[in-house]
């Protein structure tokens, strides 16, 4: 993004691993704007929630090229970052990813005027606690994410909730872009950038466990 405005941005879906696809891409939508990594002033990136393996790759991409350069970094909410791809959206955006076990990690935005705005902190919970939650607001509402078609399964009752385009389904790099030059003085350091995992790996949860059942 320049100025405002979205230059080149590359999507893929294809089912690849960070670690195979992130830094091609990079490397081939600069050579495709015919701009130099060291041209780029800020690096913005989705920290969390999401999947572990995931999130630690993407940051760690972006730590590398931001330490290299000694340039600023901003920290995204995934979910912020998937509710931006519905902005204009006029009602309650839900932004759902799905967290495994029949729960979501999940925010609520509203968007009533043309006045986007968070409702709710992200969270992790079981789906049928998002769907009570829904139950108590007035208004149409629209899942976006990974997990809106599993919500939407499981939901008893799907009067006035919508789901987002496919175009728009999944995390795309424009929307944090533009949460970055909204919240242009919000910037880190590429070393304080961290993951917000929203909750412990299922291996540190499973040994809890195990050491609950001992106590």
């Amino acid at each position: 993004m320049k100025d405002g405005k979205l230059i080149a941005e590359f999507y893929s879906n294809a089912g690849f691993t960070h670690s195979q696809t992130i830094m091609p891409m990079v490397e081939q939508m600069l050579g495709s704007v015919k701009t130099d990594l060291a041209d780029v002033d800020l690096f913005a990136v989705a920290v969390g929630p999401g999947s572990f393996t995931g999130l630690r790759i993407g940051i760690a991409a972006v730590k590398g090229m931001a330490m290299a350069l000694d340039k600023p970094c901003t920290a995204i909410s995934t979910l912020y970052g998937l509710a931006m791809n519905v902005q204009s959206f006029r009602g309650y955006i839900v932004p759902v990813m799905d967290a495994r076990c029949n729960q979501v990690y999940t925010a609520i935005f509203k968007n009533s005027k043309n006045n986007f705005a968070r409702i709710t902190q992200d969270d992790a919970m079981p789906i049928t606690e998002l769907e009570k939650k829904l139950g108590e607001l007035d208004g149409a509402k629209i899942l976006v994410g990974d997990g809106a078609s599993l919500c939407l399964k499981s939901f008893a009752s799907t009067e006035n909730i919508y789901i987002a385009p496919e175009s728009v389904m999944h995390q795309h790099a424009s929307s944090l872009c533009e949460i970055a030059h909204l919240q242009k003085t919000e910037t880190c350091t590429a070393a304080q950038l961290i993951p917000a995992y929203l909750r412990l790996p299922q291996a540190q949860r499973e040994l809890n466990e195990r050491k609950e059942r001992k106590l």
